[in-house]
């Protein structure tokens, strides 16, 4: 089957199609459905990875998404139960150009297919995915509805409906759908080659490592890694979580996670939290969605992005004129709303910033040992290029 084209596509259902993407404003395009059957709506956005496409299906942040790959050969290299960032998916499905690729590596345990079928994810394949994402440029991330029925069977109608009834990610709050329910202690290190991934040496209450609190939003699971291995003990707590539970756990600092949805819709229970840990002085250190709540919760405002960014390879400048002022980081990203730099208050300073389209990426509080950061650091897209950030974090902390 050729490849849908969003602005040729055909009304009717050719014959062997299982999948479908429905739009909100009409558009059908027909497809091959994989992975798991069924029906799901939301965002339609566009990631240009290369690889990590299973990191990216299990990040939190892509909760209400519907991901399209940009690049074209995506499943060669299977899955396998250490490329998890959580335990369950929280992205919709995907739509990919072809479908998935057999595996070709080492360490593959299942094919795409078969793990995103156990993960409830739906996947379209046969789809012009070039013209899509132009599409999402142009126009802006549209809503829409991915489906896959084996016997090829769909209610185009209701799909549609479906599509033209979900409210779109302004005004949602998705942090309370994909945060960790009870608080626990975090107890692994990042993984090498041969040996999985290391254990923690700052486990219990009373270790000297500088006491981590996290505050999940809809975290990555390589950023409580990557904190370890920073040298930290992390205790992992829910995203509404009470300032006085988080300040009773006696941290050394705060970290705030990534995580879906519009920040201003979390930041009803989130900025007031954060806010008391600025007054009292706690040190704090933001990534994505945390960046955005640090930054409301210091005065500034977020904006839905027009198409947002999302990949390995986008290019960040640190400005602001602090040491290393001027390096420019390649990593990785994966935001719809970001910081509006123009409503950055008094005493608040940017550090980094998009070369793409000059967003901001950073921010610093002045007077404070609190700052945050749009990007991830701990995705190691560089692939070392923006570790530091957790070596200033947890080395300032005492």
């Amino acid at each position: 089957m050729a490849p849908a084209n969003p602005s040729a596509a055909p009304a009717s259902q050719p014959s062997g199609a299982t999948g479908v993407l429905v739009l909100a404003d009409g558009t059908i395009l027909w497809g091959i459905g994989y992975g798991a059957a069924g029906a799901g709506v939301g965002e339609i956005c566009f990631n240009t990875a290369m690889t990590g496409y299973q990191e990216i299906l299990t990040d939190p942040s892509y909760a209400g998404q519907i991901i399209t790959f940009t690049f074209p050969h995506i499943g060669n290299v299977g899955a396998n139960p250490e490329d998890m960032e959580r335990e369950k998916r929280a992205a919709i499905g995907c739509v990919t150009r072809e479908l998935p690729t057999l595996p070709s590596n080492f360490r593959s345990v299942q094919t795409l297919p078969e793990w995103m079928a156990a993960q409830g994810l739906i996947g379209l394949a046969g789809i012009d995915t070039r013209a899509l994402t132009r599409r999402i440029r142009d126009g802006g991330a549209p809503t829409g509805v991915v489906a896959h029925n084996p016997e090829g069977k769909f209610d185009i109608d209701k799909l549609l409906m479906l599509a033209q009834g979900w409210p779109g990610l302004e005004g949602m709050d998705l942090a309370k759908t994909v945060t960790r329910e009870r608080q626990g202690a975090w107890d692994a290190g990042v993984w090498a080659l041969g040996s999985g991934y290391a254990a923690s040496d700052h486990k219990r209450a009373g270790d000297p490592a500088p006491h981590v609190v996290a505050v999940d939003y809809g975290a990555k699971d390589n950023i409580f890694r990557n904190l370890v291995k920073a040298g930290a003990r992390v205790t992992v707590v829910p995203a509404k979580t009470s300032l006085e539970e988080i300040v009773a756990l006696r941290p050394a600092g705060v970290f705030l996670s990534n995580g879906p949805g519009d920040p201003a819709a979390t930041g009803d229970y989130a900025v007031p939290v954060i806010k008391g840990l600025l007054e009292r002085n706690v040190p704090i250190f933001g990534i994505c969605l945390g960046h955005q709540l640090l930054a409301l919760a210091a005065g500034a405002k977020t904006v839905k992005m027009h198409q947002g960014h999302r990949g390995a390879n986008h290019p960040v400048q640190r400005v602001g004129g602090d040491e290393g002022d001027g390096i420019v980081e390649i990593t990785s990203m994966n935001h719809g709303f970001a910081v509006d730099a123009s409503t950055l208050p008094g005493g608040v300073v940017e550090t980094h910033k998009s070369l793409f389209d000059g967003s901001n990426c950073g921010i610093a509080i002045t007077g404070k040992n609190a700052f945050s950061v749009q990007y991830h650091p701990e995705a190691s897209p560089g692939p070392q290029d923006s570790f530091y950030l957790f070596e200033k974090f947890v080395g300032g902390l005492k």
